[in-house]
């Protein structure tokens, strides 16, 4: 079992900035690959960006990339999503998730992988 929490979320201006971070608790963190995942009201979730579990290895949705930027803490046991140039179509509930092993990446946008989730944390971005 691996416990996620999010956090950082808040309300930013549009092209402001946010760090969420994903503590993780319970089965070795190291050992998973990490996702960060959003859904706005009345769509459904959609990949936002993975890093494996050495950090080594990073992918991104074509919404974020250039704008956002995923790395992890293993020490720390914590995953991070710097936000940057934030846009109105960004603002949603921000979910981490976690799989544990190597994702091909095929794969890594697809939520099923992905085996424990965090509670979400809401970023909204004004206009």
């Amino acid at each position: 079992q691996v416990q996620l929490v999010e956090s950082g979320g808040g309300l930013v201006q549009a092209g402001g900035s946010l760090r969420l971070s994903c503590a993780a608790s319970g089965r070795t963190f190291s050992d998973c690959a990490m996702g960060w995942f959003r859904q706005a009201p009345g769509k459904e979730r959609e990949f936002v960006a993975v890093v494996s579990w050495d950090g080594g290895a990073t992918s991104y949705a074509d919404s974020v990339r250039g704008r956002f930027t995923i790395s992890r803490d293993n020490a720390k046991n914590t995953v991070y999503l710097q936000m940057n140039s934030l846009k109105p179509d960004d603002t949603a509930a921000y979910y981490c998730a976690a799989s544990p092993g190597t994702i091909h990446s095929d794969y890594v946008a697809r939520a099923a992988i992905y085996d424990y989730w965090g509670q979400g944390t809401q970023v909204t971005v004004s206009s």
